[in-house]
């Protein structure tokens, strides 16, 4: 949500500081890759129209990278890390994830069935409204 300038969150003061401040670099380095566009037509597509914010290269930039992005969240993330947390369950029928169940040895998948990737975005939640989540 954050890089698609989609994010609604608003929090507490110092949050908003941060927020602003990270939205300010976004704003910045879109505003750097709709600059080294190369074609005429691309850059008319992607033209600001909502002061400096370039929503259109954001979603586009994100559709595009998403996989990669999530893959460097999970695959760089530490055991301890607060991203990966247990599983809900109880008893014989409990699951808990200790292992980044995602990441294969280098770019190969890691099977979890027969002619199944699971090296695949772990999420759909950055298309899920943030009030639903």
């Amino acid at each position: 949500d954050i890089v698609r300038g989609r994010d609604i969150f608003r929090g507490n003061d110092e949050e908003k500081k941060q927020r602003k401040k990270l939205d300010d670099k976004l704003k910045e380095i879109f505003k750097e890759i709709h600059e080294g566009l190369t074609n005429v037509a691309l850059q008319k597509h992607y033209q600001d129209e909502n002061g400096g914010n370039f929503f259109k290269l954001r979603e586009d930039w994100w559709t595009a990278n998403r996989h990669t992005v999530w893959k460097a969240i999970t695959c760089a993330a530490k055991v301890e890390d607060t991203y990966f947390r247990q599983t809900c369950g109880s008893g014989k029928t409990a699951t808990e994830a200790i292992h980044k169940c995602r990441c294969g040895d280098g770019d190969k998948p890691k099977v979890g069935k027969a002619n199944d990737n699971v090296n695949i975005v772990p999420t759909y939640f950055d298309y899920v409204p943030q009030y639903l989540r």
